[in-house]
This record gives structure tokens, C-alpha cells and sequence, in this order.
């Protein structure tokens, strides 16, 4: 692929702020009841979890079939990559448009282009990705799809995902030559991303992310839904049904609106 190399950050205050938890907003009554009951939540569809709970599956296409059609495809997605990454200006950093992921996600250096958030498509993004939209269209659960980008030099301190309800998948789209030096942990396990092929886990598990190369690593990160039984896929629809109408969710679609209508009005003449 070729090297998609991040525009220039902005030399500005806000894009040499570090993450932190002053950075996110205050907590409503219906947030702190869903961080309430979360761990309560998570044992539940862990007991009713079909596959194993652990925090890595070493082997993704054998527990998951629907692996290989994004590994035999992943060329393709690359392509569609490329083209709407090559003016990361144009990309949203995540810290900008999600505030809940200030406490994560250094100022301008971690940008996502989104196709489907918590089943909320990007119609203009998916038009501009139709075929690797097709694809993950395919992936049973679908929950979010998109291409996260990680600028070199950046790191996402350790954290928690949100719901045992999903499982992560990244297809590695471009990895730094020297690998070793861009990883991500799970728990005690150091993993690094190949080109053309996809890691699965549990994001629920203490993971924390490093690109201290000095070229930039995109992957395609898709969240599906873990195959549980009944008491489990209840528990965990209610949970991920009321995630979705929170101010989490809905602060981001707004910020992706605001950032698509300002970056356009930047283009005007």
C-alpha cells in the first residue's frame, strides 16, 4: 500500500493536548446507571458466552468464518482505504468528535473514518467505500466498521471496552515495517498487526495500544456481536440498545456532522 502519510498536525494548543479524564464531560444520571450496571451485564453474557471467554482467539477463522472473506479481500479494502485517507485533514480525529474519548485518545493523532457506528451507517462514507461496506455488511452482529489510524508517535494509554456483547476485529491495512515497534496488549500478551490479516478480541480485557514507529498504521476495525445464548443475547441487547440512544453515541454522530459540514466549509472558495 502506499504509504498514506499523516498531513501535518496542527501546531495549535489543542492538538499537543495529552488525553485525559478532565477532558471528558460530566456524567449524566443515565451514564453512571449504565456504568452501574455494566460489570453485572458482562458476567451475564459471560456465562451464556457460545465461545470461549478469553481475551484473545488465536485462531479468528475457525471460530469465526466470516474472518477469511475479509482476509481474502483485504487488498480490496485497502484500495478503498488508500483513496480516503490520503489528506488525514479530512479524517476526524476521534478525541474531536467522541468527547468520551478524551480520557484515551491524544488530540489529533488517533482519526477514524467511519461506515457504521452502533448500526448507525455513514451513507456519504459508505457511498465512498462500497465495496468494502458490502463486505462488512456480510459480518454477523454487525455492530461498528471503520478504518481507525494510529500517526506515529502515538500511544492509547491502557483501558476497557464497553460491553462484552461485541468482539473487536482489526484487519491490518498497513503496518509499520519495523512491527515490533507499533503493538497492542491485551492483558499480558503483546500482539502485532500483519498486513492482510485480522486479530479478534475481547476489548472488555485491559488493552493498551503503541505506534512508536515513525509511519502510520491503519487497520479496518470491525465490533460484532459474540454468539451467546438466550439469557445472554436479551441482557446484552437491552444493554447495547440503551448504549446506543446515550449522549455517548449520539455526542458522536453529532461530532462527525460537525466535522463533515466545517471541514466543507473550509474547501469553499
Amino acid at each position: 500500500m502506499t504509504e498514506t502519510a499523516p498531513a501535518t498536525i496542527p501546531d495549535s494548543l489543542d492538538a499537543k493536548l495529552p488525553p485525559s479524564s478532565k477532558l471528558l464531560p460530566k456524567k449524566s444520571l443515565v451514564l453512571r446507571f449504565g456504568k452501574w450496571i455494566q460489570p453485572k451485564t458482562n458476567r451475564w453474557i459471560a456465562r451464556s458466552s457460545r465461545i470461549p471467554d478469553i481475551p484473545v482467539y488465536d485462531d479468528p477463522p475457525a471460530t469465526f468464518p466470516w474472518v477469511k472473506l475479509l482476509e481474502d479481500n483485504w487488498e480490496v479494502i485497502r484500495a478503498e482505504a488508500a483513496a480516503v485517507l490520503q489528506d488525514l485533514e479530512s479524517v476526524p480525529p476521534l478525541a474531536t468528535i467522541s468527547p468520551d474519548h478524551r480520557r484515551i485518545a491524544p488530540a489529533g493523532r488517533w482519526r477514524s473514518f467511519f461506515l457504521v457506528g452502533y448500526r448507525y451507517r455513514d451513507e456519504e462514507n459508505c457511498r465512498r467505500c462500497p465495496r468494502t461496506a458490502a463486505l462488512v455488511a456480510q459480518v454477523p452482529g454487525l455492530n461498528s466498521a471503520f478504518f481507525s489510524v494510529l500517526v506515529p508517535d502515538t500511544q492509547l494509554p491502557s483501558h476497557t471496552g464497553v460491553s462484552k456483547s461485541f468482539l473487536t476485529c482489526h484487519l491490518g491495512l498497513q503496518v509499520p515495517r519495523e512491527s515490533e515497534k507499533c503493538r497492542m496488549r491485551v492483558v499480558d500478551r503483546w500482539l502485532e498487526w500483519r498486513e492482510g490479516k485480522c486479530l479478534v478480541f475481547d476489548d472488555v480485557y485491559n488493552h493498551e495500544v503503541r505506534n512508536d514507529s515513525d509511519e502510520t498504521r491503519i487497520v479496518l476495525l470491525v465490533q460484532f456481536k459474540r454468539p451467546v445464548g438466550p439469557i445472554g443475547w436479551l441482557v446484552g441487547n437491552l444493554f447495547l440498545e440503551g448504549v446506543r440512544r446515550s449522549r455517548f453515541v449520539q455526542d458522536a454522530r453529532r461530532g462527525i456532522a460537525r466535522w463533515r459540514d466545517d471541514h466543507a466549509a473550509l474547501q469553499r472558495p
